[in-house]
């Protein structure tokens, strides 16, 4: 990949490069389902913010670049659920999907007593459900969310970190 992709919490400076790469990354999955009214297109800059203030968000840099994101919150029974996993569509297939997804599995079950994992991938979008699947995820049910969408979630315990080393900081 050249240039060096580096792994950290995200900043609130980082909410408008994350909304703007969110609403990239979102089209494919919109053009899947025919919806271009899915949430992650339809976001305001705020809830965004609102996002990054209430539970853990890490982002993928590339110099001053973001190039990929995702998100996690823990409930009081310790699941964690991890959503908005993104990657700048010209950085995909070079393993930083796997890096963000092992990353936050390692900050939610450290920083925030995560015990299990959970998230929710529309049934169209096959290579994101392989990916988790290869990572350990279980489909666990099913949601009709709309006459196009039908939601798979997935979970797994959390145990020791499954990913390639990480370089990560905070």
């Amino acid at each position: 990949m050249g240039m060096s992709v580096t792994v950290s919490a995200a900043a609130e400076t980082d909410a408008e490069q994350i909304l703007k790469l969110q609403y990239l990354c979102y089209q494919s999955e919109a053009e899947l389902y025919g919806d271009y009214s899915i949430e992650p297109l339809t976001q305001s800059l705020d809830a965004l913010r609102a996002e990054l203030g209430g539970g853990c968000v890490l982002v993928a840099r590339l110099g001053d670049e973001v190039v990929g994101s995702v998100r996690g919150t823990v409930d009081g029974d310790g699941t964690a659920v991890i959503s908005g996993l993104i990657v700048h569509p010209r950085m995909q297939r070079h393993g930083l999907g796997r890096r963000l997804l092992g990353a936050i599995e390692e900050r939610l079950a450290g920083e925030w007593s995560a015990k299990r994992y959970r998230l929710a991938i529309g049934q169209r979008s096959e290579r994101t459900l392989r990916l988790h699947r290869k990572w350990g995820y279980a489909q666990t049910g099913t949601e009709r969310v709309t006459g196009k969408l039908t939601v798979i979630t997935l979970e797994k315990e959390a145990g020791p970190a499954e990913a390639p080393a990480l370089a990560t900081s905070a």
